[in-house]
């Protein structure tokens, strides 16, 4: 066996017994398994991915459905009142696929239409909601406490992809989809519609947009209007990291003017996706 062999033999073998050890005198906290894990990783035993999935897996364990929704305020619903031509615009300018369709208010979720069933409707130019209404699935209604790890097992049970959120009243407070509860395990996911590899800032609406940790300090300034320095780092990314003092982890967030900046993406080494909010938005 080779040097190189027998010293990576060594530190497997040195890394297997603290884990065991560890787990024999049963750890006291999550953290004190992730440090052993984060060790594993400085090793090269596990690498960066790996260790942010676990990481992301086991936050979702004490998150609730509040914490991740999309508010009421933020969703796109068809109204069941409106022209099925008009609402097929709305559709396909908004690019997602699942809508929440309501009827005199957003508390009123009649169903959920999926943007797919309607294809068939189209070319048949059948068009008509007593038509759409016999395509709706129906809603699946969850409260805000409910925890994330739930929820997912439930998704994945039901084979269901979105879940009206309602508070205590019985009121619509938002909607939430296995994207958004995945996205807290393995980071953002991009899709087609989020960006190309041009694209460095992306408008969510609402005054909330996603931004690449790489975008240039002057692209940044001159989107958002602002004057962060463009001396000493030469992304975005770099002055973030420089205003949190640490690497910061998933969901932590720091002001800057009347900037708030939310980690979207990252690993133990860098930042790759960031969520910027006006203040007031």
């Amino acid at each position: 066996m080779s040097d190189d062999q027998s010293s990576r033999s060594q530190g497997h073998k040195s890394w297997l017994e603290r884990i065991s050890q560890a787990f024999s005198s049963e750890p006291e906290s999550a953290e004190d398994i992730l440090e052993i894990l984060r060790d594993a990783e400085a090793e090269h035993i596990i690498d960066a991915d790996a260790m942010s999935i676990i990481e992301g897996a086991m936050q979702v364990i004490d998150m609730r459905v509040e914490e991740i929704m999309i508010p009421r305020s933020q969703m796109v619903t068809v109204k069941d009142s409106l022209d099925p031509k008009s609402a097929l615009t709305e559709i396909i300018e908004s690019a997602h696929s699942r809508f929440p369709v309501i009827g005199d208010s957003p508390d009123d979720v009649v169903g959920i239409l999926l943007a797919k069933d309607l294809l068939p409707l189209a070319l048949a130019n059948e068009l008509s909601w007593p038509r759409i209404r016999e395509l709706l699935r129906p809603p699946t209604f969850i409260p805000e406490s409910k925890r994330l790890n739930q929820l997912l097992k439930e998704f994945k049970e039901n084979r269901n992809h979105m879940a009206i959120v309602v508070d205590e009243y019985g009121g619509t407070a938002g909607l939430i989809t296995i994207e958004d509860v995945l996205e807290q395990i393995v980071g953002e996911i991009e899709d087609e519609h989020d960006f190309d590899e041009e694209t460095h800032i992306k408008t969510r609406g609402n005054g909330v947009f996603a931004v690449k940790a790489v975008t240039p300090i002057e692209d940044f300034n001159e989107f958002f209007s602002t004057d962060l320095d463009e001396q000493e780092f030469d992304t975005i990314g770099g002055v973030i990291l420089k205003e949190f003092g640490h690497l910061p982890r998933r969901g932590e967030s720091v002001k800057v003017g009347n900037l708030t900046f939310t980690i979207a993406n990252a690993d133990n080494r860098v930042i790759r996706l960031l969520q910027v909010t006006r203040s007031g938005a």
